[in-house]
């Protein structure tokens, strides 16, 4: 028996988001003709911002399956249409491609650099050359968005066949993938972010910027957990239990990203090298220390305290309070690692940073209600999924 019928609900919030999303990505194509390279670097925050949490629910989604995770099965629907998101960003992530001269100083090599900053590149040319990136990219994109569309896939056929086959599938491709998912992030990272500053180097980024994708992800999943209630959602389905579980992982990884924040910073600061310690003299000084101070407070003590009480876990208000909140400093955090490298003595966004985060924001959270419309937002053919709905906290 269907726990909930069809879901086909949404339309205007559909519309409005998709309208919102255009509107905002043309309002930064008119600032890619006006400010090309602010604009570019704007669209880049917005897209690592929105893409790493997609990936990071990919990765979490992975993570379920491979570990058999029986509780979370009532909201692992949603988590499969947040990670299948990684296929819109196969079109959006174009601008990027076609702005890699204004982005990445290996690639146009300015007569401003120094000779030893242009010997370092040569050094580095057999990795960061345009051929080599473009195709790690396409497997980046390629590999996010094969592993998400096969779990949704096989998870919407089992609504209707019934088949424990598919979960076992799913099971396999979910523990398979989790080695390449990892690594594939973690050279993104690399090539996308830690690259516009190519003589800086730090083997933690990677892990660095999946742990704020990853806490970001559960953050937004438990955000719209606690607003998906009305006809045919499943947010009616989840028990403060659940919730509670969604708070502990919250909390967990709140501080599995301040735990790398902070061995990044230590171990820059005790090594005290010249290729790692000018990255970090930047954001703690002048106008950016407010930011990263503001990071350690907003993004590790304000949640970490608060989510040490039951009350606030099993509290749908408080919660969803909790889960903006961090999201809100997942943006500050993804900023302050890439505006410094444009302007290393300002923190004052542009205009179009705005536009670009409404615009790829708007057009992912559109494609991902197209993909929750006309199904249903609860696996209903999980074998597990009447385990989930009984499940209390022991």
């Amino acid at each position: 028996m269907n726990v909930l019928e069809r879901f086909e609900g949404g339309r205007s919030f559909l519309v409005g988001s998709l309208a919102v999303g255009l509107v905002g990505l043309a309002a930064t194509a008119i600032g890619f003709v006006l400010e090309p390279r602010e604009t570019l670097f704007s669209y880049l925050v917005a897209i690592a911002y929105w893409l790493g949490m997609a990936v990071g629910a990919l990765i979490l989604l992975a993570i379920l399956h491979a570990s058999n995770a029986k509780w979370p099965v009532v909201v692992r629907r949603m988590l499969e249409r947040m990670a299948a998101s990684c296929l819109v960003f196969v079109p959006l992530f174009i601008p990027i491609l076609l702005g890699m001269r204004q982005l990445f100083v290996w690639v146009s090599r300015p007569a401003s650099l120094s000779e030893e900053t242009r010997a370092l590149l040569d050094q580095k040319q057999a990795y960061l050359n345009v051929p080599f990136f473009l195709l790690r990219t396409a497997i980046y994109l390629i590999l996010w968005g094969a592993v998400a569309y096969l779990l949704n896939t096989w998870s919407v056929r089992q609504d209707t066949s019934r088949d424990t086959r598919w979960t076992l599938k799913q099971r396999r491709l979910g523990a398979f993938s989790l080695p390449f998912l990892g690594l594939s992030i973690t050279f993104a990272a690399f090539d996308w972010l830690m690259s516009i500053e190519p003589t800086w180097y730090s083997t933690i980024f990677g892990v660095y910027y999946f742990a704020g994708g990853f806490v970001g992800a559960i953050a937004l999943l438990t955000l719209i957990t606690v607003l998906a209630q009305g006809p045919n959602l499943y947010g009616s389905l989840v028990s403060v239990d659940h919730l509670h579980n969604l708070g502990n992982f919250l909390f967990a990884f709140v501080i599995f990203w301040a735990y790398i924040a902070f061995s990044q910073f230590m171990l820059t600061w005790i090594a005290d090298l010249p290729e790692e310690a000018p990255w970090y003299l930047v954001r703690a000084a002048g106008e950016w220390q407010p930011v990263g101070i503001a990071l350690a407070i907003g993004h590790f003590l304000v949640p970490f305290f608060i989510l040490l009480f039951r009350r606030v876990k099993r509290d749908r208000r408080a919660l969803g309070a909790v889960a903006a909140w961090v999201l809100l400093f997942h943006y500050l955090d993804v900023y302050w690692v890439i505006m410094p490298a444009l302007r290393p003595g300002s923190i004052w966004p542009s205009w179009t940073h705005l536009t670009a985060l409404v615009g790829v924001g708007g057009v992912a959270v559109a494609f991902t209600l197209w993909m929750l419309r006309g199904g249903y937002t609860v696996p209903v053919g999980d074998p597990y999924l009447q385990l989930s709905l009984r499940y209390r906290q022991p």
